[in-house]
């Protein structure tokens, strides 16, 4: 009899937590807050010139045209050009009131080879975004993976999150780039971003550093043990489980996080 009351009880309480569980599920679901999808302006790419390599030229030193803020349909001012690289300034020098903000380039990508060169300013930090959608009243961050740009040196984020999955190159708060490879403040990299159907690959300085597929129960596996976690930040862990939406495409953008950042030789290649 007391074994019998011992399987009643254990079946209970399994019962119990399957229940929970559930529960717990459907809240975080009820709990995502509600969200709009913007559809501002985009560009013809086929306007664009193509480099040796078939490569779309988006940014060529010397013209922002198919760039504009996200979530605008302007330019910030923070943002320039400066000796034929693409800038953001923290403080842009005869410009009063300056106006910030991510910058991105207005066309949507599927699969595709982003490549450019970037240097930062001493402790700065800046990032890359791809497959991105415009979220009324959200950040860039929120629909997008981030390729992180960073003074590995002297920023304190190389030393946050974990196994230093926020250093130059890496997919930010998630995987690390091996090996680091990153030029200190003030020098050049080159980086390469690559989507092929869901499948992701980060190069810094002509290194393979950092591979991922989207939408798969490993990539669920890596928000859920991130700041993008379907507990801590429900609408975030939404639109980033189904990145690029039913189209699985977005835009391409560059990051203001307050420091100078430069950027040159900026091309896609469409797959």
């Amino acid at each position: 009899m007391k074994r019998n009351f011992m399987y009643v009880i254990g079946a209970v309480l399994l019962v119990s937590t399957m229940s929970c569980k559930a529960q717990n599920a459907k809240d975080a679901v009820d709990n995502v807050p509600k969200h709009e999808f913007l559809n501002l302006p985009k560009v013809d790419l086929k306007s664009f010139k193509k480099n040796a390599d078939g490569a779309y030229v988006i940014f060529d030193g010397t013209s922002l045209n198919g760039w504009r803020g996200y979530n605008k349909e302007v330019v910030p001012s923070k943002w320039s050009i400066e000796d034929g690289t693409l800038k953001f300034s923290k403080s842009p020098a005869g410009v009063s009131n300056p106006q910030g903000g991510d910058l991105i380039f207005a066309h949507d990508f599927k699969n595709f080879e982003l490549e450019f060169e970037w240097k930062i300013s001493h402790a700065g930090n800046s990032g890359v975004f791809f497959l991105a959608k415009e979220v009324k009243d959200q950040p860039i961050y929120i629909s997008s993976p981030e390729y992180q740009l960073l003074d590995n040196d002297n920023h304190p984020d190389a030393k946050m999150g974990v196994d230093g999955n926020r250093k130059s190159g890496s997919l930010y708060d998630m995987i690390p780039a091996k090996p680091q490879n990153g030029h200190p403040a003030g020098e050049w990299n080159k980086a390469k971003i690559v989507v092929k159907n869901g499948k992701v690959t980060h190069y810094q300085n002509d290194v393979k550093v950092v591979e991922y597929t989207l939408w798969t129960a490993d990539w669920n596996k890596l928000l859920q043990a991130s700041k993008f976690s379907q507990e801590k930040w429900p609408l975030a862990y939404e639109l980033l489980n189904n990145v690029g939406g039913k189209s699985k495409s977005g835009v391409i953008g560059f990051q203001d996080h307050g420091d100078d950042v430069w950027l040159k030789n900026i091309t896609v290649k469409v797959l």
